[in-house]
């Protein structure tokens, strides 16, 4: 192939559009031929299946994440027999709750700005910085697996503790990246410990995030579906049943770290990544600063267990924090402004990602490939475990949220489950993870969107290939494993 450099009459921009040709025209073929045969063998290709295979398919051809949730909601709402004014209109109708999600990340985006301008973060990254400068090859892989254990702890913080979801990576992880280019770390082991360690501490541990799921939704949902059938859970039931699965989270965090990406990695230093500046540009934390901080997390923290709502918390967080002086009260305006242009992409994605799941549901075709799936099983429990998880798998990754999953789930799942003779704890922990499964590795869940934010600040971390595929693989394909065995042994 000709290239710009040894042919100047090609310009680099008539080079890239031939090159997206060349990857694009071959899938829009295939896909052509296949819908083709299908439509001349009579056969009704589900709807469902459909649009998330086609947003899938844009994602990875680099078409932007709104885009692609739009157009592959759009063909699938006309495939299912919608026109298209229904079709947008369905879409229209569900971003209200995706836009109320997408404020509160806003919010919190703000607080954790706020929370950066107190300079702890930057102090962190500056003394880890020197240390890795100055010390041993020995004591910088220490340095690595310490920083590595930083974040899992700030994960199961985030979900659990200080329940600030998300919003801790894009401010805590940038300073860090000059860091991670001297360690010579691949930044799709993080993207993995940071989505399986948050994905794991909200599906186990009933605090915080997990409260919500494992209780409020779960629990909620099979009590209300299976009094119908004689079957009801107790709070003490949900860790317990979802222990195996998550283990086969942690299991795919293990192996992204000691085996798919523990070869050293280098990135392109530039300006945000220069740790050059460390010695000249001490950061110092005044201890009011770091009081009132402390004081803004713990009163957030009570503020939104008092009022179960994080935009709550967060916002009264952040005025404890201009109050203190941790930056000036002129500049909250600044500060605000900020955060929220870091939590933009995220905000605009969970709410088409709202009405993507609304025209999902009002193609009502959602129910018969659950049916089908079942016509599928027969009387084989085992196969029927590993169906159940597999299309648990597809529908939450169309969804991009595992709360949303269980209220769909649940109505099908718990008799089906029930009537190929799964027990109770079989059937929660089945339910439970066929719904977590692809909130980790969707383009738009806010777990593989944040890590992204944090990640790619310098653009050396691409959102699918770096972040969407690695999380896929390895959260997910433990996970079905030990789930299925769950269901088994339970």
């Amino acid at each position: 192939m000709t290239s710009p450099a040894t042919n100047p009459a090609v310009s680099a921009g008539d080079f890239n559009g031939r090159y997206r040709l060349t990857r694009v025209l071959p899938v829009v073929v295939i896909a052509t031929v296949i819908y083709g045969i299908a439509a001349l063998a009579d056969y009704h290709i589900n709807a469902v299946l459909l649009t998330i295979a086609v947003m899938i398919a844009l994602c990875l051809l680099r078409v932007p994440v709104p885009i692609a949730l739009i157009s592959a909601a759009l063909l699938g709402g006309l495939h299912a027999g919608m026109d298209t004014a229904t079709a947008i209109g369905a879409l229209n109708d569900n971003l209200l709750v995706g836009a109320q999600v997408g404020m509160t990340y806003v919010m919190i985006g703000a607080f954790a700005v706020a929370i950066a301008r107190s300079g702890l973060l930057d102090l962190f990254a500056q003394k880890i910085s020197e240390r890795v400068g100055t010390d041993t090859q020995a004591t910088a892989k220490g340095m690595k697996w310490m920083l590595f254990a930083i974040f899992i702890a700030c994960s199961l913080m985030s979900q659990n503790l200080v329940p600030v979801h998300i919003a801790f990576i894009p401010v805590m992880i940038p300073p860090l990246l000059a860091v991670f280019n001297r360690l010579r770390v691949d930044r799709r082991a993080i993207a993995c410990i940071l989505a399986c360690s948050i994905s794991f501490s909200y599906l186990l541990l009933p605090t915080g995030f997990g409260a919500i799921y494992l209780n409020e939704i779960l629990m909620a949902n099979v009590n209300e579906v299976g009094s119908a059938y004689d079957l009801s859970m107790t709070a003490d039931m949900a860790p317990k049943a979802m222990f195996l699965p998550v283990m086969g989270i942690v299991a795919g965090m293990l192996v992204a770290v000691f085996i798919t990406y523990r070869k050293p990695r280098d990135y392109a230093v530039t300006e945000l990544t220069d740790g050059s500046r460390n010695d000249t540009q001490k950061v110092e934390v005044k201890p009011i600063q770091l009081i009132a901080t402390l004081a803004a997390l713990a009163v957030a923290l009570i503020c939104q267990l008092q009022f179960d709502s994080l935009l709550v918390g967060a916002m009264i967080g952040f005025v404890i924090l201009a109050a203190a002086g941790v930056f000036r009260w002129r500049a909250q305006d600044d500060v605000f402004t900020e955060g929220m242009r870091m939590m933009a992409q995220i905000a605009v994605i969970i709410t088409i990602a709202s009405g993507f799941a609304g025209v999902l549901d009002a193609t009502g075709e959602i129910a018969p490939l659950v049916e089908a799936s079942a016509n599928l099983i027969g009387d084989n429990k085992a196969l029927g475990a590993l169906i159940m998880l597999l299309v648990g798998l597809f529908i939450t990754i169309g969804f991009g949220d595992s709360f949303a999953s269980v209220p769909i789930l649940a109505p099908i799942y718990i008799p089906l489950a029930l009537a190929l003779g799964f027990s109770p704890m079989a059937t929660i922990a089945l339910l439970g993870a066929s719904a977590a499964l692809g909130d980790a590795g969707s383009p738009a869940s806010t777990i593989t969107l944040g890590a992204t934010s944090g990640l790619n600040a310098d653009g050396q971390h691409d959102h699918v290939k770096d972040s969407v595929i690695p999380t896929f693989i390895h959260a997910n394909f433990g996970m079905v494993l030990f789930a299925w065995v769950a269901a088994m042994v339970l």
